[in-house]
C-alpha cells in the first residue's frame, strides 16, 4: 500500500456544490476528479489508467440517476465504493457496498464519511 493520495471521483451537476466538495476533499489531501454528469463520470471510469478509490455522486443527475450510474460504475469497476449524496438520504435504499450522506452535510460529516469508507 503506497502513501500516494487516494483518488475520489465527484459527480455533481451543481457547479457550486461540486466546487465545495472538491475543495473539502483536496484540503483532506485526496486527489479529486470531477464530473458534471453521468456521461463525464463514465468517461473517467472507462479510463483504465485512472485509479479511482471512491465515487461520490449526487442522486439527481441531469442525464441518469445516481443509482443507475453506480450500477454502470460497478460493471466497469466491480469493487469501487460509492457514496451517494442526497437531500433524501434517509429514504434512499443503498445497495451493498454503497454508502450515503444527507445533504446538506458539514465538512466534518463529509470527512468522517469518506475516511470511514476508505479506511485511512
Amino acid at each position: 500500500m503506497s502513501d500516494s493520495p487516494r483518488t475520489i471521483l465527484v459527480v455533481e451537476d451543481d457547479n457550486i456544490v461540486r466546487m465545495l466538495i472538491v475543495d473539502v476533499l483536496e484540503e483532506l489531501e485526496y486527489t479529486v476528479l470531477e464530473a458534471a454528469d453521468a456521461a463525464e463520470a463514465l468517461a473517467v471510469l472507462n479510463n483504465a489508467d485512472q485509479t479511482i478509490d471512491l465515487m461520490m455522486t449526487d442522486l439527481g443527475l441531469p442525464d441518469m440517476n445516481g443509482k443507475d450510474l453506480a450500477n454502470r460504475a460497478r460493471e466497469i469497476r466491480p469493487d469501487i465504493p460509492v457514496l451517494f449524496a442526497s437531500g433524501y438520504a434517509d429514504s434512499v435504499d443503498v445497495p451493498e457496498g454503497m454508502h450515503n450522506i444527507g445533504k446538506p452535510f458539514s465538512i466534518d460529516q463529509l470527512r468522517d464519511k469518506v475516511k470511514g469508507i476508505l479506511g485511512n
